[in-house]
């Protein structure tokens, strides 16, 4: 048996100190030093592979030109938007994070990818619900559970174990030690492995509770070694803090190759898979999923769904264009201006920066003479989502004033520009594709800014705006816009 060690870590940022610390020298936190007992075991066999230390290789140095690259192998999930959020699919030996609150669905949308995966054999690991509890939620999905041929359960219970050549296999493990884990996955090798949750696990190495910093850190070391050697993908679904960063230790984040956040306000339907980082592709990339009793469904046109039909025009309300990584989108932006009946007038954004609304709320009236000093200003993003997309910026400008004016703006106009200190339209970037992603839903006209129209130089590539039917208003300063709007 190995001597056992004291180590203190902060439980904000995973900093490790010999002796307790009132403030954390790193993230600058009080009263966050917990007592953990680490004791590393005296065997040099890993938990997954016997015969893995034993065959150290020893790295020289080789220039870049003479390193091989051979584009990363993906696997094609059923679900076109996790394929889009993953930049393209599932990478061989990837470990992927996904992070969210708890009930917002995480779980249901792994066991559902976990059911649907064409021709694999799908490991579930489960620290935190039962066989039967996971069966249940198996047919709700409309999934037809199957016993497994001949009867014989390699690794729990196999859910779903049609022949190989359709849908996959899924099987189903209830553990939470990473050396049984580990065991399970050697006796059935599995093409894809899903662990729900991280905090769930403990490795006999570290002598700490499941869910502490060292615990966390170590069976992710333990899992990233694993798909690195074996290349096989695996997911770890964790829980997140009250602020909304993922339980453990930052580290744990830089560990992973692929972070995701799931994300979505309980009261809405709408749920969004989000990229916070992606070493095999875009960190900017969204998926929206629509939560039905029967399971996740994805919406290919998330447009549709984040404009709200209107039998009359209403006066506050706008459309604005705005990209979430590859993919443009429109969206309703709404503002209500009111009379203050107290002597503090209220700023509440939903969706949007705060900040930013007090910066074109001072542009609105330093440059356009609107005075707002004294008003009640709600600015609401419908959805449920959240934009930091700067194109948005003069939609909402244009939503303000027009409830100020109580004047409706046309329900078949939008607007795609950046609004500057000075009252300017700054350019937007990719904006073809925000102009044709309103054509198609059957805008009749768009506001851009001229800036985003390059200005002589024969190196320059011109846009063509009479290839589109839509009508392009191109404007260069706030003061134009409202002109054209409201005369």
């Amino acid at each position: 048996m190995a001597k056992s060690k004291i180590a203190y870590f902060c439980q904000s940022c995973g900093y490790e100190a010999a002796k307790w610390l009132g403030k954390c020298p790193s993230c600058a936190q009080w009263n966050t030093f917990a007592e953990e007992i680490i004791e590393k075991a005296n065997t040099s066999v890993p938990n997954w592979k016997s015969n893995s230390t034993t065959q150290q290789r020893a790295n020289k140095p080789i220039q870049v030109a003479d390193i091989t690259f051979n584009e990363e192998d993906r696997l094609l999930t059923p679900d076109n938007e996790f394929n889009r959020v993953l930049g393209g699919g599932i990478v061989a030996g990837s470990l992927v994070l996904i992070g969210g609150e708890p009930g917002i669905g995480k779980s249901t949308l792994m066991l559902q990818l976990a059911l649907n995966m064409p021709n694999l054999k799908v490991l579930y690991v489960s620290g935190e619900e039962s066989e039967r509890q996971i069966k249940m939620r198996a047919e709700r999905l409309a999934i037809a559970p199957q016993p497994p041929e001949g009867g014989a359960e390699t690794a729990g219970l196999a859910i779903n174990t049609p022949p190989l050549g359709g849908r996959g296999a899924c099987y189903i493990l209830t553990e939470t030690s990473t050396q049984n884990i580990f065991k399970q996955i050697e006796e059935l090798e599995p093409d894809l492995v899903v662990i729900d949750s991280i905090q769930t696990l403990h490795s006999a190495h570290i002598e700490s509770t499941p869910g502490s910093v060292s615990q966390v850190r170590e069976c992710t070391a333990e899992m990233l070694r694993f798909a690195k050697e074996s290349s096989t993908p695996v997911f770890l679904i964790g829980h997140i803090t009250k602020d909304g960063m993922i339980a453990g230790p930052k580290i744990l984040e830089h560990m992973v190759d692929t972070v995701l956040q799931f994300e979505g306000d309980r009261h809405h339907v709408y749920r969004i898979l989000r990229t916070v980082k992606n070493r095999f592709g875009s960190s900017s990339e969204l998926g929206i999923y629509e939560m039905l009793g029967e399971g996740l469904r994805e919406v290919s046109n998330p447009s549709e769904i984040l404009l709200s039909q209107r039998d009359e025009p209403l006066s506050g309300i706008t459309i604005s264009a705005t990209l979430e990584g590859m993919r443009p989108m429109l969206i309703e932006t709404q503002a209500l201006v009111s009379d203050s009946p107290y002597g503090t007038p209220q700023r509440t954004a939903t969706g949007f920066d705060t900040k930013r609304m007090s910066m074109l709320l001072a542009v609105l009236e330093k440059r356009c003479g609107f005075k707002l000093g004294a008003k009640d200003v709600f600015l609401n993003i419908t959805g449920g989502i959240r934009v930091e997309d700067p194109a948005i910026d003069l939609g909402l400008a244009a939503a303000i004033i027009s409830s100020h004016e109580d004047m409706p703006i046309s329900s078949k106009t939008c607007f795609a520009g950046e609004i500057g200190l000075s009252g300017e339209i700054r350019a937007v970037n990719r904006v073809e594709q925000r102009i044709a992603e309103a054509q198609k839903l059957g805008f009749e006209q768009i506001f851009i800014s001229k800036y985003n129209i390059p200005q002589g130089g024969n190196d320059k590539k011109k846009m063509d705006l009479s290839r589109y039917k839509i009508d392009v208003k191109v404007v260069s300063n706030i003061e134009e816009v409202f002109g054209l709007l409201f005369g």
